[in-house]
């Protein structure tokens, strides 16, 4: 009897003493931790998304992102066909872009709140310019004398006629032209938007090489706007009140500034820098809708973005933390109880909500500085009551401190995470070799072999 208490006394104590085992148990914990970590990052990506949807919500009542794709010019003719019974005419259309095409856009952007959630919209001015050549009307065969010169359109399209505030104001030669909504039956895809804004012109004032044709757009939007280069030469301008500016599209901007409060953008598009051509008849040429240009309005909301890419590094935080729990465990020679170690991970987790919640009000570094100052000093204070000293609590506290300043760094810097990462990991790791080089593993005295 004696002797099995004395086998399960001694279980007990390697237990206990056992690095190995306690290993084992700080491993197993880390594992544990991955789970809420896990639940803290589909938080992040849920807000991520919930931005999202008001975003497009706001859009959607408002006025939705705008793509822009004009004049094209619609000539209505008929064609005679011969058939078994005889010939007959079938009306067909023909759709001409212009030689030249000047845009220049002024926006003025704000901001829509909803909840704690905001949406960026704007209003516009848009000035458009632009020049027709008479085309070749034998090449396209196309008798003249049976173009229908009273259905003849000028259409500009606007990809949410919602955002329209006034009448469009077009202008040929000086002369003021009526225009209309017209919703085109774009089953076969023959123009490249569904929506456009029509008016009836005269040919001969559209092809006269002295003509100049005006649209002045009053339009709302949200989040971007983007133009299709439809010119043989194509120039657009797009500037605005905004300081977070991204170009998109199959083509940048020649030159552009950028500063807190203001963007300024310009484009040059030649035909040759385009794949499609300047006229057709029964289909879309392929290219069309692909070739666009314009600016999306960027909200700053990186602080979900960053806190996500934060959050990814929990559990290298969390397994630092453990390691030097774990080592200043072996050099100072005292006992963390597994229990212990299991709060400290669930501050460490708890971490990455404050940030989330702080962080959608007052941005993500604010936000950072006081969760890492919150849970450090709680770790910290805590740490003081089963390591016993001042010192060594202090020394902890560097080493969190140290760790989270690392992560914030990592997350600042997109281009050079990878590099960062990698070059403090390694450090680290020296560290760590440095400090443990003196600890004796195995809990006794190596002896010396005699020679």
């Amino acid at each position: 009897m004696e002797t099995q208490e004395n086998f399960f006394q001694k279980f007990n104590n390697w237990l206990r003493e056992s690095v190995m085992v306690k290993l084992g148990v700080i491993t197993f914990l880390v594992l544990i931790l991955l789970i809420p970590s896990s639940w803290i990052q589909s938080i992040m990506t849920e807000r991520q998304y919930r931005v999202e949807e008001v975003m497009n919500e706001v859009s959607q009542k408002w006025s939705g992102p705008q793509r822009m794709s004009g004049p094209i010019l619609m000539i209505p003719y008929y064609r005679t066909i011969t058939t078994k019974t005889g010939t007959t005419e079938i009306k067909e259309k023909v759709y001409i872009l212009p030689e030249q095409l000047k845009v220049k856009a002024e926006l003025k952007p704000e901001v829509l709140n909803r909840g704690i959630f905001d949406a960026v919209v704007y209003h516009s001015n848009i000035q458009t310019q632009a020049k027709f050549v008479q085309p070749d009307f034998k090449d396209l065969n196309i008798d003249e004398s049976k173009i229908i010169q009273d259905q003849v359109c000028l259409l500009n399209g606007v990809s949410d006629l919602r955002g329209i505030g006034e009448n469009p104001g077009l202008i040929i030669n000086g002369k003021n032209y009526t225009t209309e909504p017209y919703a085109f039956d774009n089953e076969n895809r023959i123009l490249p938007l569904a929506s456009y804004v029509k008016a009836k012109v005269s040919l001969h004032d559209i092809l006269d090489s002295s003509s100049e044709i005006k649209l002045n757009l009053k339009l709302k939007g949200s989040r971007n706007l983007f133009f299709i280069p439809i010119g043989k030469s194509s120039e657009f301008n797009v500037n605005g009140n905004w300081g977070n500016p991204s170009f998109a599209g199959s083509f940048l901007p020649e030159t552009r500034t950028v500063d807190e409060a203001h963007f300024d953008a310009t484009w040059k598009i030649l035909g040759f820098n385009r794949d499609f051509p300047q006229q057709w008849k029964d289909h879309m040429p392929a290219g069309l809708e692909q070739n666009d240009l314009g600016v999306n309005l960027l909200m700053p909301v990186d602080q979900y973005q960053k806190s996500i890419r934060t959050a990814k590094y929990g559990i290298l935080v969390i397994l630092l933390t453990f390691i030097s729990l774990f080592m200043i465990e072996l050099i100072v020679k005292t006992k963390i109880h597994p229990f212990q170690y299991i709060l400290i991970g669930a501050a460490l987790i708890i971490y990455y909500t404050l940030l989330l919640s702080i962080s959608e009000h007052l941005g993500f570094n604010p936000a950072y500085i006081i969760s890492s100052l919150l849970v450090i000093g709680m770790i910290t204070l805590y740490s003081i009551s089963f390591l016993k000293s001042t010192k060594v609590s202090a020394l902890l506290a560097f080493l969190l401190s140290s760790f989270y300043t690392y992560i914030f760094i990592i997350t600042q810097q997109e281009e050079y995470a990878l590099l960062l990462g990698s070059i403090g990991l390694f450090i680290i790791i020296g560290i760590m070799m440095y400090v443990s080089r003196k600890i004796n593993w195995y809990g006794e005295e190596r002896k010396q072999i005699e020679a």
